[in-house]
């Protein structure tokens, strides 16, 4: 079976920023932009045997800019929910709760359309997508590539790896980055993490 390609979307203002941006469709800079373009020969290198990419704006140019545009949009790879968080940073948020921490701790309750995630709801999703990815490993040659937000893709990582959700926390991503998860003697492995092109 083919590897599986991970790209958390280039910048944003607001990733730039540290605001925890989930459901706010939020543009990728000119500097996000580029972050994408250079991933391109990269993946070019590899053939993509499926794509699939989370329905914001973000992700979606991110994955025109690489070079799969026709990537298919599935909602199960959106960003975690932040619910009452959403648009704030981490030192806000601890300044009324010392420690707080998202891989254990997740988030306040938001509106009722985005009421927000536990890192085990997120977890979930990851599940779904990785049943998905390992059907397309299976009926098509080469990698399958998911672009998408860095701490659902920390999430799927670590589900992948068979740790819990939480456990994410241990796989720090970079925006406009390629990771790469393979196996080792039938065993899932990180085979590469935060890759960008030399120069």
């Amino acid at each position: 079976m083919g590897d599986l390609f991970l790209v958390r979307h280039g910048e944003t203002e607001w990733s730039r920023s540290g605001r925890h941006t989930g459901w706010t469709d939020v543009p990728l800079t000119e500097h996000g932009r580029q972050e994408a373009r250079r991933l391109a020969p990269l993946i070019r290198s590899h053939h993509i045997g499926a794509a699939f990419v989370s329905p914001l704006r973000r992700a979606r140019e991110t994955a025109e800019l690489i070079g799969a545009p026709g990537a298919r949009v599935d909602a199960d790879l959106r960003e975690w929910d932040y619910g009452g968080y959403e648009g704030v940073t981490t030192p806000e948020i601890q300044r009324t709760r010392p420690g707080w921490f998202l891989f254990t701790d997740g988030v306040a309750p938001g509106p009722p359309e985005h009421p927000g995630e536990s890192p085990e709801q997120v977890g979930e999703r990851a599940d779904r997508m990785l049943a998905k990815v390992d059907a397309a490993l299976c009926d098509t040659e080469g990698v399958v590539l998911l672009v998408a937000h860095g701490h659902f893709l920390r999430v799927l990582t670590a589900r992948h790896l068979g740790l819990p959700a939480g456990h994410g926390a241990l796989f720090q991503l970079a925006t406009g980055t390629l990771c790469r998860l393979g196996t080792e003697h039938g065993r899932p492995v990180v085979a590469g993490w935060n890759i960008r092109p030399p120069g």
